[in-house]
């Protein structure tokens, strides 16, 4: 591998971390991304800084935590004085945007990106200039091409595609393989083959709605599930009690109800056949991802070009009775975390301990050869795949913001979650949970991995509460976060 390696940074949305073979999972079909994995550093445990899209994103795209990048819920625009990775990256490389932004403006070329292919233009009223606002997103030519008439402008995609009933190649990941697979082979013999690429893959899917093409793919009645499917979190937080009544209640997403997307969550077969359908479109992804690396071997820069894999966030389907993302469980803040580095690896390698999305940006411009700028707040993780460093002792630092988030079901359920949370995971894996205005939480990651058993108000257990509550405190004081916690 050169000095100046490509770097294919792939990103989904909602993937949970148990997703692949090499976390455990040997049913789900990702051919792909299993032969990804075989070739890559595969971590353990990595987490994402706070799991809901926007902020989430941000930090992959920055280096920043959540306060520092100003963006704490969905639907902000990342401030203009704020650089992402393109902006950071060596003059030399070539910089290409694919897919979902969600960092305001999402149909405009923007932040050191020379390429951009959009996929969604919903947030068109929200556009920072008004003459953004009356441009397309490339997706809608796609499905023109396709036959297939566009969602109106004031639609979101998860409010439309549930009822459009598209082929593969018709959804947002068959258009951003096609696209993504076709740049590949133009720039190998193009005007730009002298230079190396950054290149962001970001798929919507596996996002709600939980339907798609490959709806019948699995079978729902033999779907493994685990110990804490559909098991209501009795001494956990009022947000996620609150949260599972509603779900396992009947209640569903209302943005998604609006498009089609209705499931019967009352009965265990409703919700078997909701997470059968949300991993087929894993496989929908995986499927378009088959494509995307055959263009790279096909042109010769497959033995050049450093691939990451990973997901914004995760997804509870059904765990602790609970859909989507806005919860500290390691179903929706815990993700798949991939890297293929050619000359560092050839086989899978493990990464034991804790990675924190946020160390993401460092990493990369790390190896592109770029010094790191001094804002930054995660560290390049080079030394711990070179084997000179561990995350042994690693602790990472998880936070939620909901002030201002959308209609969730109930006003009782809005409430709660806009009151914040700090969470820290210790190199000794033990997560606690802080807030100053609900039941905190203490788990076992190593006995109860499931989360099942709440342990913050055992008293044996205090002194570790206490300490681990320092270890937050002296994150905020080095990060600039203001949150007040609880006195513990």
């Amino acid at each position: 591998m050169s000095e100046r390696p490509n770097i294919l940074f792939i990103l989904t949305d909602q993937q949970r971390y148990d997703s692949l073979a090499c976390y455990g999972n040997d049913w789900l079909q990702v051919p792909n991304l299993n032969s990804l994995a075989d070739e890559s550093f595969v971590f353990d445990a990595a987490y994402v800084t706070q799991p809901v899209c926007t902020p989430a994103r941000a930090s992959i795209m920055t280096g920043l935590y959540p306060q520092s990048t100003g963006l704490h819920r969905n639907n902000i625009p990342l401030p203009a004085e704020v650089p992402v990775i393109a902006e950071m990256a060596p003059e030399e490389y070539y910089c290409a945007h694919f897919g979902k932004w969600h960092l305001g403006d999402d149909t405009i070329k923007q932040r050191g990106f020379d390429h951009w292919v959009s996929v969604e233009d919903f947030h068109r009223p929200r556009y920072t200039k008004r003459e953004y606002r009356n441009v397309e997103a490339d997706y809608n030519q796609h499905l023109r091409d396709h036959g297939v008439e566009v969602p109106p402008s004031d639609v979101s995609y998860e409010g439309w595609v549930a009822g459009a009933n598209l082929s593969e190649d018709e959804t947002q990941a068959g258009f951003l393989g096609q696209a993504a697979s076709e740049f590949i082979e133009d720039f190998a013999d193009g005007e730009h083959s002298d230079q190396p690429f950054l290149m962001y893959l970001n798929f919507f899917e596996p996002h709600p709605p939980y339907t798609g093409p490959l709806n019948d793919l699995y079978d729902p009645a033999t779907l493994p599930v685990g110990p804490a499917f559909l098991k209501r979190p009795d001494g956990g937080s009022l947000v996620n009690r609150l949260r599972a009544d509603h779900y396992m209640g009947g209640g569903l997403n209302p943005l998604g109800t609006r498009g089609g997307d209705v499931h019967d969550t009352t009965t265990e077969e409703g919700w078997r056949k909701l997470r059968a359908q949300y991993f087929a479109n894993i496989t929908l992804v995986d499927r378009q991802l088959g494509k995307v690396f055959a263009a790279l071997k096909d042109s010769g820069m497959w033995d050049n070009t450093v691939i990451v894999f990973t997901s914004e966030h995760g997804e509870m389907a059904g765990d602790h009775g609970m859909l989507e993302k806005r919860s500290l469980y390691e179903q929706a803040s815990r993700v798949p975390m991939l890297m293929r580095v050619p000359g560092m690896n050839s086989n899978q390698t493990r990464i034991d301990g804790s990675f924190g999305q946020v160390d993401l940006v460092p990493t990369l411009l790390d190896m592109m050869g770029q010094e790191l700028p001094g804002h930054l707040q995660g560290r390049s993780r080079v030394p711990v795949l070179n084997g000179e460093e561990t995350l042994e002792d690693n602790e990472v630092f998880v936070q939620w913001n909901g002030m201002g988030d959308r209609n969730l079901g109930s006003p009782a359920i809005n409430r709660m979650v806009s009151v914040p949370w700090r969470s820290v995971v210790t190199g000794d894996r033990w997560k606690l949970n802080l807030s100053p205005g609900d039941q905190c939480e203490l788990y076992d990651l190593n006995s109860d991995p499931a989360e099942l058993e709440n342990l913050f108000d055992v008293p044996e257990h205090h002194d570790r509460v206490r300490q681990m509550a320092a270890s937050i405190r002296i994150w905020q004081q080095e990060t600039g976060d203001t949150m007040p916690l609880p006195a513990v």
